[in-house]
């Protein structure tokens, strides 16, 4: 029995010795391990410049291919990269002259005449007949065929004369003189005129054409300083004030 009992013993602490030494290798803890992880220049392109050096190769600039030559572009930007676009200023062009600073005068106009600092003098005229407007002090004005500041600088010459030393005399117009449409529309006669009137919008001011009328042109009459002229014009022409339209019959 004792050869058994240390045989078997012998075995035990052979068992127990292989088991120490297995346990002692899985228990050892493996120390830390520095795993290089270079950036690539995608990377190095897409998040900027980082707060160290950069790494190695990030930014090679040295190769040929299409992401070199954008790193370059990122890593080195134009001084003028972000420099505000020049502004091209120009003067704006001027306007139309009024319709009123170049408008003849004629019978029918109302004008609102003023003489600063002479409420007496200061009132709204009408155009007569004869061409005229009458004024206290001076009388009667010849007024047809000139212009707003033409018949303010007689009247001033006018005043003048033994009434005011300097007077300062302004012309406007305040009503222009009417228009007439005749023949073919619903509502043929006398109407204001207004300011770039056109021989299509005076027919829609005398209510349209009639079911006879001819509507693609119509006869217009203008007189001024040379005259009365007669011609057929478009619907589209300008009217002045003192026209007179005449919408003729479609034969068929």
């Amino acid at each position: 029995m004792a050869p058994v009992r240390v045989t078997r013993a012998f075995r035990l602490s052979i068992i127990a010795a292989t088991i120490a030494l297995a346990l002692s290798g899985c228990m050892q803890t493996a120390g830390p391990v520095a795993v290089a992880q270079p950036s690539s220049d995608l990377d190095y392109i897409a998040y900027g410049r980082p707060y160290g050096p950069a790494p190695a190769g990030a930014m090679d600039t040295g190769g040929d291919g299409a992401i070199s030559a954008l790193g370059d572009n990122f890593a080195s930007p134009r001084a003028d990269a972000y420099a505000p676009a020049p502004v091209a200023y120009t003067a704006a062009a001027p306007g139309p002259a009024s319709h009123a600073a170049s408008y003849r005068l004629d019978a029918g106009d109302k004008l609102r005449v003023m003489v600063y600092g002479q409420e007496g003098l200061t009132n709204t005229y009408a155009i007569d007949a004869g061409g005229s407007i009458t004024m206290p002090l001076i009388g009667s004005v010849p007024a047809r065929g000139r212009t707003p500041a033409s018949l303010a600088a007689e009247i001033s010459a006018k005043l003048r004369n033994g009434y005011i030393r300097e007077p300062s005399v302004a012309v406007e117009i305040e009503a222009y003189r009417p228009f007439f449409i005749l023949g073919e529309v619903a509502a043929p006669g006398q109407y204001p005129y207004l300011p770039n009137l056109t021989v299509e919008s005076a027919v829609a001011i005398a209510g349209g054409f009639s079911p006879r009328a001819r509507r693609d042109v119509v006869t217009l009459t203008h007189t001024d300083a040379s005259g009365a002229a007669r011609v057929v014009v478009p619907l589209g022409t300008s009217l002045n004030p003192g026209d007179t339209v005449v919408v003729g019959e479609r034969w068929f």
